[in-house]
């Protein structure tokens, strides 16, 4: 990366935080989604789609509709990385300061450790499922733990947790590599996996209605709706983070296209393939199992186990580094650019997901409900405040040197490097979040919090930023001075 031609503060500014040479076109983007999509969670959450009890033209229909919102929000997200080539922490500068961009950039940072171990932790089951597979002796490691993991499971955990680190350390070039060859490479063993699933349990055995409960109508548009919310909430992470890739594209119209391929396009075909191979063990296998993990593991054929392992390890690598490691290594850099790299901050949060022993967090099932509520509470403000900010308040303009401008008279300095205004937005926004997945009464409302947390953020935000501009030169209120 070329050195800045303007003066760049060192408290804000390193080649990696900098703006970005734009190389990447439409299928980058399309196999980013796709590296986000085929997951062992993803996997489970599609599946979890069509267990709720309705027709399969009303989850798909319930699946379009929030994947398209998705859709929408991703595109609006991309803008203005795009626009400026920084990633999200640098444009959370406009809205919160040149400092205060560090409130959103750490929790988005944090949120991404967790499941960064918690990822890692499962994709390395399925290489304990190799492992007993060929050595049998292993299962002698399951005996004996130490922080309530085998010591086979940490074999298999920090060999992942190396992989991953080292795909990473090669680069953004590499990661795009990779992701641009997993995607396809999962989607072909998906295939294969279903074709064998239809072949063993008899096309006539597969349903796409798992589970049904005979709804009525009222109930059955209820469960719709609340389809549409679960959609938006779990890609809400690498939503709020996908200016960091859109930042390296050649122009809005690649991110738009590849949104398209890689959002209801890919996403409708991956729900539809894995409802068939879910489908097809209860025939095969007696139960329906939901982990793609368990299926590869019954199946009678060393080279499919090894082949469905690979597909799955494969997969969920690409989801942790697109989701998870890309993310706070941004983030955490945002700190502190003269002494975090992109690197080092990578590796700050691989470090820290092994401290946090995320197999103790994914055991416990109360602590990843609340984990996700948290999750979503924190992240829906974040979205309303970037986006009313971006496109009401700064009317899509970016001055991208002031992104980087530390004095007291920058762009987006405000009062000591933060404005108050997105902090004020955030916290009653944030609140009204944590209540709805906390309060008894209120968590009827809780997986809607993503929605609550933006709209709240983003009009709060919008009447409290209008309300500054409108205030008489000198009354110490003025967007200078904020």
């Amino acid at each position: 990366m070329p050195a800045p031609t303007h003066r760049y503060s060192p408290r804000l500014y390193n080649a990696d935080l900098g703006p970005a040479p734009q190389t990447w076109n439409w299928y980058n983007i399309f196999a980013f989604w796709m590296s986000d999509v085929h997951s062992v969670g993803g996997y489970v959450f599609a599946a979890s789609l069509f267990a709720l009890g309705l027709a399969s033209w009303q989850v798909l229909v319930s699946l379009l509709v929030g994947i398209c919102i998705v859709q929408v929000v991703a595109n609006l997200v991309a803008r203005p990385s795009q626009q400026a080539a920084v990633p999200y922490p640098v444009i959370c500068r406009l809205a919160f300061g040149v400092f205060g961009a560090n409130i959103p950039a750490v929790i988005r940072g944090l949120i991404a450790v967790a499941w960064y171990g918690i990822q890692t932790y499962l994709a390395s089951s399925a290489l304990i499922v190799v492992a007993l597979r060929f050595a049998p002796q292993m299962a002698a490691y399951q005996q004996s733990t130490f922080l309530g993991l085998s010591y086979l499971g940490w074999m298999c955990f920090l060999a992942l947790w190396l992989i991953q680190a080292l795909v990473f350390w090669w680069g953004m070039n590499a990661i795009k590599r990779f992701i641009d060859w997993a995607g396809p490479a999962v989607y072909a063993v998906m295939f294969l996996l279903a074709a064998w699933v239809v072949w063993r349990a008899g096309w006539g055995n597969i349903s796409f209605t798992l589970g049904s409960k005979g709804l009525s109508a009222g109930e059955s548009a209820w469960q719709m709706v609340m389809a549409v919310a679960l959609v938006v909430s779990y890609f809400s992470g690498p939503t709020l983070n996908f200016g960091d890739f859109s930042r390296y594209c050649r122009s809005m119209h690649d991110v738009r296209r590849g949104n398209f391929w890689g959002l209801p396009v890919n996403f409708l075909a991956f729900a539809v393939v894995t409802v068939v191979i879910v489908s097809g063990t209860l025939p095969i296998f007696g139960q329906m199992l939901q982990d793609p993990i368990q299926t590869v593991a019954r199946i009678d054929n060393t080279t499919a186990v090894l082949l469905g392992t690979f597909t799955f390890v494969t997969a969920t690598i690409g989801i942790n580094i697109v989701a998870n490691f890309v993310s706070p290594a941004f983030d955490f850099a945002n700190v502190a650019p003269s002494r975090i790299s992109w690197r080092a901050g990578g590796m700050i949060a691989a470090v820290a997901s092994v401290f946090i022993t995320p197999w103790n967090l994914f055991n416990n099932p109360a602590v990843i409900h609340y984990t996700l509520d948290i999750l979503a509470a924190f992240i829906g403000p974040l979205f309303g405040i970037l986006l009313v900010d971006f496109y009401l308040i700064k009317k899509q303009q970016i001055d991208v040197d002031a992104l980087f401008d530390d004095t007291p008279q920058g762009r987006y300095w405000y009062r000591n490097g933060v404005n108050r205004v997105a902090v004020q937005a955030l916290v009653p926004a944030a609140v009204a979040g944590l209540a709805v997945a906390f309060v008894p009464w209120l968590q009827p409302a809780a997986n809607f919090a993503w929605f609550i947390g933006c709209g709240l953020g983003g009009l709060i935000y919008l009447v409290l930023a209008r309300r500054e501009q409108v205030q008489p030169a000198g009354s110490g209120l003025e967007a200078g001075a904020r």
